[in-house]
């Protein structure tokens, strides 16, 4: 393919140019908050918000009005866990994450103070502010345990999440993930995370070559968590890596599960596509773009799918159970939604923007 660009009403557009003939236009580079480096990220505090003593006391009166109704600490709306001037903040960190960086970070959450279910109802309410959870495994889990359960994550079925293992560059087939840190690990764990709109911007320009592939995409792994709730299930349709809607662009990003879709569709991807994929993972990895953080416990880390890209270093547990690393985590839907193209929406074959159906196909252990 030949890339080659035009110009017309001050924009430069990247056009490339197949091997029959035709020609594909691919977005302009993205501009605004969501494109940002490892150092505009470190100088930048708009994305971090530090619970005040007032705001602490606020949650806590929440979370034990929702208990002593009886509601369950997984399944109330936002009416019930009223939080009248911590509302104001996240609106605004909303819309950090619909139009700004595309990450937030709460701190400051007294989880040392709270029960299990306290802990639960706190981080689950506080959500309800930023949209609604949808199921993220098979299990129809909404809220779920971040946890090592000596999965093998060299397995092509396994969840990351199950397991102790360094997560490399991806983003969840969902529009938005949250992870709520009640205790960090021994040692590790340490969260990356980088801007895929700022990457695109640099794919675009270093290897336009790659674009078709991405923005063609792949079928992608259901590893048993498809509504068929067989193993060699994939998605219908091939889901974009990069994706275009009214002037959005968006990223879903994993590279297992769309190799690991071809190969079980018995169509192996080329050399060509493990390129592209590659080299989205290398940019992302690269110190100019990879921005680390700490999880402390009590902090909330909510990042938007389509802007973000995380991934996670390996961890090492405590031996005793009361001190294992324990992280929350919840898929959501959020109110303040970007227009995305139906194939890019259907991640699960459940319909755009649906969850992980619930089914006992997967084989990897909760």
């Amino acid at each position: 393919m030949t890339p080659y660009y035009l110009c017309g009403r001050g924009h430069r557009y990247l056009y490339l140019e197949l091997s029959d003939g035709l020609r594909m236009k691919f977005p302009n580079p993205v501009k605004g908050r969501a494109v940002w480096t490892a150092a505009d990220l470190a100088t930048d505090s708009n994305w971090i918000h530090k619970l005040d003593q007032d705001e602490c006391a606020e949650v806590t009166g929440a979370v034990k009005a929702v208990l002593a109704q009886g509601l369950d600490p997984e399944g109330f709306d936002r009416a019930d866990f009223q939080l009248p001037g911590l509302s104001l903040v996240l609106n605004a960190l909303g819309e950090e994450l619909h139009v700004g960086r595309g990450c937030v970070l709460i701190r400051g959450l007294p989880v040392e103070n709270y029960s299990d279910a306290e802990q639960r109802a706190a981080y689950w309410g506080i959500a309800t502010h930023f949209g609604n959870a949808v199921s993220q495994n098979s299990k129809g889990q909404r809220l779920a345990a971040v946890t090592d359960h000596g999965n093998d994550i060299s397995r092509g079925n396994t969840r990351g999440y199950t397991t102790n293992a360094a997560l490399y560059p991806h983003s969840d087939m969902s529009q938005m993930t949250g992870l709520l840190c009640v205790r960090p690990a021994a040692s590790g764990g340490e969260s990356q995370i980088a801007s895929s709109l700022a990457i695109y911007n640099r794919i675009r320009e270093m290897k336009p070559e790659y674009l078709e592939v991405l923005f063609r995409g792949f079928h992608h792994d259901l590893r048993g968590e498809g509504p068929r709730a067989s193993i060699d299930e994939v998605t219908f349709h091939r889901v974009p890596v990069f994706s275009e809607c009214e002037g959005w662009l968006s990223c879903g990003f994993n590279p297992k599960i769309s190799i690991n879709g071809e190969n079980k569709r018995g169509m192996p991807v080329s050399e060509a596509d493990v390129e592209a994929l590659d080299y989205l993972s290398e940019v992302a990895r690269q110190p100019e773009f990879s921005f680390e953080m700490t999880l402390q416990a009590g902090d909330i880390q909510l990042v938007n799918n389509h802007a973000v890209l995380h991934s996670r270093s390996g961890y090492i547990d405590s031996v005793d159970p009361a001190d294992r690393r324990k992280l929350f985590r919840l898929w959501l839907n959020p109110y303040l939604q970007r227009p995305l193209q139906a194939d890019f929406a259907d991640r699960y074959n459940t319909g755009p923007n649906g969850g992980v159906a619930i089914g006992g196909g997967a084989e990897y252990v909760f």
